[in-house]
């Protein structure tokens, strides 16, 4: 039966039906923060918000045993913000009361109560952007685009996703066996989908909309009510997501406790509890790969989606365009400073050196000029900091330390001064020779502003080593630069069997470690740095089951 709210968006689902299908470049959400797009007065009026909701309990229709909250902006500020407390008891009894109405609903209603809500978050996009912006460390651009509009998309993909997976099968059919002379048997059958059980999703620090729209939206559509935990540094961004969406439920007629938020702080842990119990049937986990781990072993009765950790590699065999390889490299390992899952980290480059369109180019030199263009980019504080936001966790810190003695400094990490926020940590791309005999160093993921450079044997090694560490270790993404044919079938083919999503010769506006909705795969789930996709049918196929009902047909 057809809903209002799918009606209202129906153009939007077929559009992005048709974007999965064609893997072209579509977007419903416009990414530029523009007043003429989202309303001229939009920007200072989420300002204003943002800063008259610091210092202040969180206001949600949600009940809460006391408060919790411990926010810090990277930028330098207690956020002040407390959450109402959570009954683990009480989140999970909630979740499986509004479970009946939410599967009979249907999949029309459901898929038309996410569409509103993902339209009115687009609607608030300069809202959560000064929350991811003074949660994550991301510039303010960078947080509009990710955790607004991008997110968005992402979100709009599962649902997508979703929709195309649950309506594969019909909702009713007429069976007719022949029968010789005799009159056939007949059966009128149904088919219904019947959601998998509460969905538990676990925020991550750095990404919590872009990594946790595409779970929470798939959980909802399926019919499965949604238990949101963020990470206890990053509850601002999807405390708002949970707080629109319950009033898109509410409005609706729904129980808005399909989705409850369950905040927490670094004193007072509550994940591993939530993700033990017996109710919960799906989780879905974005961060380090020692809790991963963790969930694999612990948390048995769910099904669990992963992201973890992987190590990131670059092959530079040879160039047509010189300046524009290490100008975009040098983009690539300073947008957010290091700080996302897709970032480059092992560059290797043969010993003896490249080719270029300008001649040889010796490996001390491919090292030094990458050197420079990330000076060059970030000679400017007021634009490196918008490019490098600021260090999310003090581990990073350590983390750059412990690259400086590992290896010949090519170019040191240097702190930026910001110019609006005093008390912001703001730290450039440190760049270090490392030897290829060294795994130990390399192999390991230095999530952060750090970039190791490695003398490889040849390409051939230099691939060898890149899609072996994918293989085993795990990797999102890979590049290569060439103009060799033979190398690029040779690396295709090693990226293939690593299961890393590669890209080649990228030198303009386009960079490894951004992924467009409706079009790349976020992970490919075959190699140990993820056990899923974001975005694809085995995504959201096993958070439903569908069951039949047989009756005869009356004579």
């Amino acid at each position: 039966m057809a809903h209002p709210l799918f009606d209202k968006h129906r153009k939007t689902l077929c559009g992005a039906l048709e974007a999965i299908a064609t893997r072209r470049y579509w977007t419903c959400y416009p990414e530029a923060p523009s007043g003429k797009i989202y309303g001229e007065t939009a920007n200072a009026e989420a300002k204003a918000a943002f800063e008259a909701m610091l210092n202040k309990p969180f206001e949600i229709d949600q009940p809460g045993e006391g408060r919790v909250g411990a926010e810090r902006s990277p930028y330098g500020f207690d956020l002040g913000i407390t959450y109402p407390k959570p009954n683990v008891d009480k989140l999970i009894e909630a979740a499986q009361a509004s479970m009946p109405s939410w599967r009979k609903a249907g999949i029309e209603a459901r898929v038309g109560v996410c569409l509103e809500i993902l339209d009115r978050l687009n609607k608030r996009s300069f809202d959560i952007a000064y929350a991811a912006m003074h949660t994550t460390g991301q510039g303010f651009v960078m947080a509009f685009q990710a955790a607004g509009p991008h997110a968005q998309d992402r979100g709009l993909e599962a649902v997508a996703w979703a929709y195309q997976e649950m309506t594969r099968t019909p909702a009713q059919a007429r069976w007719e066996k022949p029968q010789g002379k005799g009159d056939p048997l007949r059966l009128d059958k149904t088919y219904t989908i019947v959601p998998r059980g509460i969905g538990l999703v676990i925020g991550v620090s750095t990404f919590p909309t872009w990594n946790g729209y595409p779970a929470i939206f798939a959980d909802l559509a399926t019919g499965n009510p949604v238990i949101v935990k963020p990470h206890p540094m990053a509850i601002l961004p999807l405390a708002l997501t949970v707080k629109i969406a319950r009033e898109v439920l509410r409005e609706a007629g729904f129980d808005p406790n399909v989705i409850q938020l369950a905040a927490d702080e670094p004193s007072a842990p509550i994940t591993q509890t939530l993700a033990t119990r017996s109710e919960i049937a799906l989780i879905d986990y974005t961060g380090g790969p020692a809790f991963a781990d963790w969930l694999e072993k612990n948390a048995r009765q769910a099904t669990l989606f992963a992201e973890k950790a992987g190590v990131n590699a670059v092959v530079i065999d040879s160039t047509a365009n010189a300046k524009g390889m290490l100008q975009n490299l040098a983009f690539s390992l300073s947008l957010y400073s290091g700080q996302m899952c897709t970032t480059p980290q092992n560059i290797f480059v043969p010993k003896d050196g490249i080719e270029t369109e300008s001649g040889h180019m010796s490996f001390d030199e491919v090292a030094r000029g990458l050197a420079e263009a990330i000076d060059k980019l970030l000679g400017d504080p007021a634009r490196a900091v918008e490019v490098l936001g600021a260090i999310q966790n003090k581990a990073v810190l350590e983390r750059i330390d412990r690259a400086a003695r590992q290896g010949m400094v090519v170019l040191p990490s240097r702190a930026i001064a910001h110019p609006q926020f005093a008390g912001a940590t703001v730290q450039t791309p440190i760049l270090v020779r490392v030897e290829a005999a060294r795994e130990d160093v390399y192999t390991q993921e230095m999530f952060g502003p750090i970039a190791y450079i490695i003398p490889a044997a040849d390409t051939d090694d230099a691939i060898a080593r890149a899609m072996g560490t994918a293989k085993r270790k795990g990797a999102i993404t890979a590049s290569v630069y060439t103009t060799d044919p033979r190398v690029t079938e040779k690396a295709l083919e090693a990226a293939i069997e690593a299961g890393v999503s590669v890209s080649f010769n990228l030198t303009g506006g386009v960079f490894v470690n951004q992924s467009a909705a409706f079009s790349d795969f976020h992970a490919s789930g075959c190699n140990p740095a993820a056990n899923a996709s974001l975005t694809d049918a085995a995504f959201v196929a096993p958070r439903f089951h569908v069951v039949q009902a047989r009756m005869p047909v009356a004579a």
